[in-house]
């Protein structure tokens, strides 16, 4: 079952079959730079499938949700 909150999650289009973490970040705007990417990471405020991931390598596929804790609350985007 899906709940709500899930369903609203935007889903971001990849051309590939995985994309590192630091790389979606900046596609889904969900940080405006790499140095953001790295930084947000870094600082355990990213999230993977609800899991804090602390390697901006860390290769995501499709379906994955990646969350960010920001000022104003937590954003997300799906893998698509």
């Amino acid at each position: 079952m899906v709940s709500n909150s899930e369903s609203a999650v935007p889903e971001v289009p990849i051309r590939d079959d995985v994309i590192r973490l630091g790389q979606f970040l900046k596609l889904a705007d969900l940080a405006e730079d790499g140095a953001q990417a790295r930084d947000l990471i870094a600082d355990g405020e990213v999230r993977v499938n609800g899991e804090v991931e602390t390697r901006r390598g860390r290769q995501l596929v499709r379906g994955d949700v990646v969350s960010v804790l920001m000022p104003a609350g937590e954003e997300a985007a799906k893998v698509g």
